[in-house]
């Protein structure tokens, strides 16, 4: 079987799942498999021991951390259906990702087509090894839902750039090592054409990390603030100020990133209507007791599979070489506004017991629904509002122009 090449026969691809799974079941360290629990715990965190460095150092002697990578720059070499099946059936089997995050899902892909070759030899393969974390420097305080409006300024100074300003909202920042960032090189044309794609050590001297705590409990992004950060020219990616193509091309990949891992945040991840029989009761027929909040979970579940019927067909136009296009849009705004659903029911479902922050009268999966429930209040405004993806669909899918 030939699977660089990609597997198109249907029975082929359900081996390969097998292979898979056969593997997963024969590398996953047993006792990894229950501490895993606490990474989707109330206060998630990565596991630490012997076992998650095993698990570590066999997901990334595979190419599996990043399964769709090429080879040469430590990943997989798997073409997108094969990837997306390992990507699966690691959560399926209760394993986690030891080297996801943002360089795998952001920055990887987008380096793989605007970096230079010195830039993917250097940064790729430190990504594909789980050898460096990395954070997003793009929103600022008066540049959010306006990105391009971003004051962040990067001066040219011979054999570097002198950057000053500051980002918020920057996830994971305080655990970064280096940071993909957008800063200004030009001030003096519009602004999206004077923006540039900076890759910035995070201990360069002048660089100030301050967490944010959100209502979840949790601190997961901070402020970032830079003061004459020096930063060398080889760090530019793509063409000075022309850095705007790039950071949308990086929006589109985020769009389009996996959402089939479980997130770092616990809950309850069995479908809503097993859920909600266990809580309200079933009713002589076997169905969910209470009429109204079953046709709610029924059309909920029926809207869930049209998601997902649609990030297939993501899947096999990325297949057929197209890569993410301006319908990541369309799957952002379907999917927090299903997502945040989802939990608003359950939250319904489990009445009381959904609404408790500690003790020992709550399940780790009730503590989680709470915080799960907080925190993708945020989907709708994180990777791009769901105001701006409507004025993307409208404007580069459906044609329409502004009418002043």
């Amino acid at each position: 079987m030939n699977i660089q090449a990609g597997i198109d026969d249907a029975a082929q691809l359900e081996s390969f799942r097998d292979q898979v799974k056969a593997w997963i079941a024969q590398n996953l360290p047993a006792s990894l498999k229950s501490k895993l629990d606490e990474y989707y715990s109330v206060q998630p965190r990565y596991p630490e021991g012997d076992d998650w460095k095993v698990w570590k150092e066999r997901v990334v002697a595979k190419g599996w951390g990043t399964p769709g990578w090429p080879k040469e720059y430590g990943g997989g070499g798997l073409p997108t259906p094969e990837a997306r099946m390992v990507e699966q059936e690691l959560v399926r089997m209760g394993g986690v990702n030891p080297v996801l995050g943002m360089g795998t899902r952001l920055l990887g892909p987008t380096l793989l087509e605007h970096g230079s070759d010195v830039q993917k030899k250097t940064h790729l393969t430190r990504i594909s090894r789980g050898e460096v974390r990395w954070c997003q420097g793009y929103s600022e305080p008066g540049a959010g839902s306006d990105l391009a409006g971003l004051q962040t300024r990067a001066e040219d100074k011979g054999d570097h750039y002198l950057v000053n300003g500051q980002k918020i909202w920057t996830s994971g920042s305080q655990y970064a090592d280096w940071c993909f960032c957008l800063v200004r090189t030009n001030p003096h044309v519009q602004k999206q054409e004077g923006i540039s794609f900076l890759l910035i050590d995070m201990k360069t001297p002048g660089i100030e990390v301050r967490p944010i705590r959100i209502i979840s409990g949790r601190s997961p992004f901070s402020e970032v603030f830079f003061t004459d950060v020096k930063v060398p020219k080889e760090n530019l990616v793509g063409q000075l100020n022309k850095g705007w193509t790039i950071a949308k091309r990086l929006l589109q990949f985020e769009r389009n990133a996996t959402t089939n891992e479980r997130r770092a945040v616990a809950g309850d991840f069995r479908p809503l209507d097993q859920i909600a029989k266990e809580y309200v009761g079933v009713d002589d027929k076997g169905r969910i007791a209470d009429p109204d909040l079953r046709q709610r979970i029924i059309k909920h579940m029926m809207e869930f599979k049209a998601l997902q019927l649609m990030q297939q067909r993501m899947l096999d136009q990325t297949r057929a070489g197209q890569g993410p296009s301006e319908f990541t849009s369309v799957a952002k705004n379907s999917r927090a506004r299903i997502t945040q659903e989802r939990e608003e029911l359950l939250i319904e479902i489990m009445g009381e017991q959904g609404l408790g922050w500690s003790g020992d009268q709550y399940k780790t999966s009730e503590l989680g629904a709470t915080r799960t429930f907080l925190n993708n209040k945020a989907m709708t405004i994180y990777s791009g509002t769901t105001e701006v993806q409507n004025n993307v669909i409208s404007k580069r899918m459906l044609g329409l122009l502004d009418h002043q």
